[in-house]
């Protein structure tokens, strides 16, 4: 999965592109569903999402960009914390085109 999430990133897709691309990808590898949360003022807002919450079962990990927390990727029934936090490490640059999105709501 990490190599195919690689790809993803490496696309040059744009950011939106690629975050809905890395979430697919996390459902399509066995997560019930996947999302990513970007912080703004203090919150974390939901953006990309895939699959069917299981709520009982996610895993979170912080994505941060140059050492700035900047989202959470969350996988609900993918316990490997360590690849998450390997997916978040790759997709924290695209993270920032949500960053802060003024309360508009992500686009599907």
């Amino acid at each position: 999965m990490l190599e195919q999430v690689e790809r993803i990133v490496e696309s040059g897709e744009d950011a939106d592109d690629i975050l809905r691309g890395v979430v697919n990808e996390l459902v399509h590898g066995g997560a019930a569903w996947a999302g990513i949360f970007f912080g703004e003022d203090g919150e974390l807002v939901l953006g990309p999402q895939a699959g069917t919450p299981a709520p009982d079962a996610r895993t979170v990990v912080p994505v941060r960009y140059e050492g700035t927390h900047v989202a959470d990727l969350a996988a609900d029934g993918q316990r490997d914390s360590e690849l998450l936090a390997k997916i978040a490490d790759l997709v924290a640059l695209h993270c920032l085109v949500g960053w802060d999105t003024r309360g508009e709501p992500w686009e599907q």
